[in-house]
């Protein structure tokens, strides 16, 4: 099941508020056949309608374009550790990665970035059900470097500290199985009927490896072909995904920003609204005391009713200043598009068009290399 909102487990699920944090780095180079791929689902987020956007201090829009920008910045954080193999933004989930990463956004407005990020690894084990929250300041905004720094890098680079943490606990060994079983989930997913028994499942629900292939199986070495053209299919799918990242870079840092300082502005012209309303009310409500005390109203207490309707007509213009700075907002989002491009590929001699939604593009394509699979041996027939 996707990753659910911590609004629906809220006992379980912990909430770490991230300080200043430094990347892990490898201390060393990892030898290529420990290294595990890791694939990161475009994010989801729980729809929102106008007015719980505004109170949320975005957009439905903006939300959108955060659902891909979100994971491809956390792509790049964990390509800069050098703790992974292969990192690739998948627009839906696959077994035909050695460690799978899936988030929630929950709240993200400029101020504040909260984000819930579940990982499992091939073999079903959880590695990572964590929430995450940061703060941002107008000086976190200074000396952001596209997909280096960005203004929540503290934590992003949480997020890769604690899966790199994880995959330091395992064994050599154990990396090298994980391996293994992705690509026999790969194979069994194309010829159950070939692969049925490879793997198991164990007590605890997790798989392990039963048997092993031959050595030089052809079916396998075919599989693992196919299995290849679908990684090459999600690096064309990660170039359109760069591309719009790197568009989307400048507008919505700026966005974030200005949407912080007008947050902050409307917090205290709210701040002053609330003061001078209540001022104001305190100004009549005395006016009207001293009119029935004294069982007449004189020039003190008009006074003193004009100033409070006054001040209070001055709040509630400055409460319509703020719902202007919120309107504002709407503007900046119209430029945040996530139309993918389609996709061209070649695969023994023929090509092959994708269009449609990531999403769409990459169910059609592993359809067709099922296709082609079943048209060369028979299998699935």
């Amino acid at each position: 099941m996707a990753v659910l909102g911590c609004t629906l487990l809220v006992m379980g699920c912990a909430t770490t508020k991230v300080g200043p944090t430094s990347i892990l780095h490898a201390p060393q180079e990892i030898p290529e056949e420990q290294l595990m791929d890791v694939g990161i689902v475009v994010f989801a987020s729980e729809p929102m309608t106008a007015e719980e956007a505004r109170k949320k201090g975005t957009h439905a829009e903006i939300r959108k374009a955060e659902q891909n920008f979100l994971p491809n910045h956390l792509k790049s954080t964990l390509q800069q550790s050098s703790q992974w193999g292969a990192v690739r933004v998948l627009p839906a989930e696959t077994d035909s990665v050695d460690l799978l990463v899936k988030g929630r956004i929950l709240d993200s407005n400029g101020e504040t970035l909260t984000v819930r990020i579940e990982a499992h690894d091939a073999a079903g084990t959880l590695w990572l059900d964590q929430t995450y929250e940061a703060e941002a300041t107008p000086s976190a905004y200074a000396a952001l470097q596209v997909g280096e720094k960005d203004a929540y890098q503290d934590l992003y680079n949480r997020i890769a500290n604690d899966l790199a943490e994880e995959r330091m606990k395992r064994s050599p060994q154990e990396a090298q199985t994980l391996r293994t079983v992705s690509q026999l989930r790969f194979a069994i997913r194309f010829a159950p009927e070939a692969y049925e028994g490879y793997l198991k499942k164990e007590p605890g629900g997790t798989l392990a490896v039963n048997r092993l292939p031959a050595e030089g199986d052809p079916m396998m070495a075919r599989l693992l072909k196919i299995r290849e053209r679908e990684h090459l299919f999600v690096d064309a799918l990660n170039q359109q995904y760069d591309s719009f990242y790197a568009r989307m870079w400048p507008s919505y840092e700026s966005w974030r920003k200005a949407n912080l300082d007008e947050q902050l502005a409307r917090q205290k012209i709210e701040r002053d609204a609330l003061i001078r309303q209540v001022g104001g009310a305190l100004l009549i409500a005395g006016a009207i005391a001293m009119g029935a005390s004294q069982r007449g109203v004189g020039p003190i207490e008009i006074g003193m009713a004009v100033i409070g309707s006054q001040v209070i007509v001055n709040g509630i213009n400055l409460s319509k200043q703020a719902e202007m700075h919120s309107e504002s907002i709407r503007e900046l989002s119209e430029t945040f598009g996530s139309e993918m491009k389609p996709v061209l590929l070649e695969f023994e001699g023929n090509t092959y068009e994708l269009a449609g939604p990531a999403e769409e593009q990459f169910k059609r394509w592993r359809e067709l290399l099922r296709e082609i699979y079943r048209a060369e041996t028979g299998f699935g027939e």
